[in-house]
């Protein structure tokens, strides 16, 4: 291969990383077009699972269910940091909450392409909507004191070695800075992964 080659393509790859860094400014209902999935409606969720939203299953959230979200939610109205910590448990809630209609309670975590297609299991496409739908019903519910919920991104085009992969994401008021809420490596009902998004375009799907 010639230098003139291999510059053409590290230019490439830097372009298409550069773009997937500012995925976050985008808005969520793009992604949901994007992706076949759907947005919450009133107090309905539409659960992607089955792999890449081929399967949807609609959820009802009951003012219960409303009512412990904001009680964990209520830990972290302190700070962005709490607040993150926050929306770390709380994700995990929704998730062991919607396990029994949908049929994730054994959804494993990571890389996991033998459950292709398998409908309680989910790749990283149904947990980036998943975890949005679920962000996007607290920010409804003003449980987001400190951050916002914007478009998940992805990254990993297989030209750097890596497999594609999506995350949630939310903005940090103050700051400006995006946050991964990224639920795939992780089991039904385990807490997400929280970072931020440059350490999160940094680090490989696989690792923890």
């Amino acid at each position: 291969m010639s230098l003139r080659s291999t510059l053409g393509g590290a230019v490439v790859l830097a372009a298409l990383l550069a773009g997937c860094a500012g995925q976050h400014v985008g808005q969520p209902l793009a992604w949901y077009r994007a992706q076949g999935g759907m947005p919450p409606a009133g107090d309905r969720i539409f659960v992607c699972h089955a792999f890449g939203c081929a399967a949807r299953t609609p959820v009802i959230i009951s003012p219960a269910d409303r009512a412990a979200a904001a009680r964990i939610m209520k830990a972290g109205a302190g700070s962005p940091a709490a607040e993150r910590k926050a929306i770390a448990e709380v994700i995990a809630w929704f998730e062991r909450r919607v396990a029994k209609p949908v049929g994730s309670a054994g959804d494993v975590g990571g890389l996991d392409l033998w459950n292709a297609g398998v409908r309680g299991q989910m790749d990283c496409i149904d947990e980036a909507t998943n975890t949005t739908s679920y962000l996007l019903l607290l920010q409804s519910w003003k449980l987001l004191r400190h951050h916002s919920v914007a478009s998940p991104v992805a990254r990993g085009f297989f030209l750097d070695g890596r497999y594609p992969h999506a995350t949630a994401v939310v903005v940090d008021e103050s700051s400006g800075k995006p946050w991964a809420v990224d639920s795939w490596p992780k089991a039904n009902g385990i807490k997400p992964d929280v970072m931020t998004l440059q350490r999160w375009f940094d680090t490989y799907p696989w690792r923890d």
